[in-house]
């Protein structure tokens, strides 16, 4: 069955409307019929069953039929920041870190960062991550949406993990702690992850310092030296295996 994202907004008791590109889509494309059904998604951890009732306005309008709980969700949350890189490793970075599971983006600028566009161009680019965003909650079956943030100073970044149950950032240094030691350096039960990797250039010893000073452990990928949007993936696969739902499925 089809998968759709409405704003919660557009979605009222039994009533929802569809617009845009995906009405397009629908009628155009797809060529779906008064009384087709479809699957739509609100971002907020709900999946639904609708049936189409008419085509209003170039809009799809529907008529709910059931509502459930989304089993696809991870029981832990992960925000995960990355210094910024360039467009096209944002870009793919938010729709793979959004098939992953991952609840939080948050993107910083770092001592090192090599793009620095500027305000006006940082709130487009958000904008379009947040797209892609739904795409990929869409094509990986997920139905919460991650929240998207705009970037900010590395030390504002900091700030966020405030109330995590774990605080890693991730760094090259071999005399870090490794991956394996990361269950027991946890909190129990650990619900809320905040996880740190930087820009292509890596992080300054001031930088893990100050992460250090607010209560966040180093801890290393490995002997190799990774790209920084391979190292985030790494990150959040074993954020998943380990206190997510990636190693609990058997």
């Amino acid at each position: 069955m089809r998968r759709f994202f409405i704003e919660k907004a557009d979605l009222v008791d039994s009533r929802a409307v569809i617009g845009g590109p995906d009405a397009h889509h629908i009628k155009t494309v797809l060529r779906l019929k008064v009384s087709d059904a479809i699957e739509i998604i609100d971002g907020t951890g709900m999946e639904y069953t609708a049936r189409i009732t008419g085509f209003p306005s170039g809009t799809v309008a529907l008529r709910v039929l059931d509502k459930r709980i989304c089993k696809t969700e991870t029981p832990v949350k992960i925000t995960l920041a990355i210094g910024m890189l360039k467009d096209k490793k944002m870009d793919e970075l938010v729709r793979r870190l959004t098939e992953l599971g991952v609840s939080c983006w948050a993107p910083f600028f770092a001592a090192r960062s090599v793009p620095r566009p500027d305000p006006q161009r940082l709130t487009a680019r958000t904008a379009r991550w947040k797209k892609i965003a739904v795409e990929a909650l869409k094509q990986s079956r997920r139905s919460r949406m991650p929240e998207i943030m705009e970037p900010v100073a590395f030390k504002d970044m900091l700030s966020l993990a405030r109330g995590s149950d774990l605080k890693i950032i991730f760094w090259e240094n071999q005399a870090a702690e490794t991956v394996s030691t990361i269950p027991t350096l946890a909190e129990q039960p650990c619900k809320k992850i905040f996880v740190i990797l930087g820009p292509e250039g890596g992080f300054t010893r001031e930088e893990i310092n100050t992460a250090r000073s607010c209560g966040f452990i180093t801890a290393s990928l490995g002997p190799r030296i990774l790209r920084a949007e391979t190292a985030a993936l790494a990150a959040a696969v074993m954020m998943q295996f380990i206190f997510g739902d990636m190693g609990k499925f058997a």
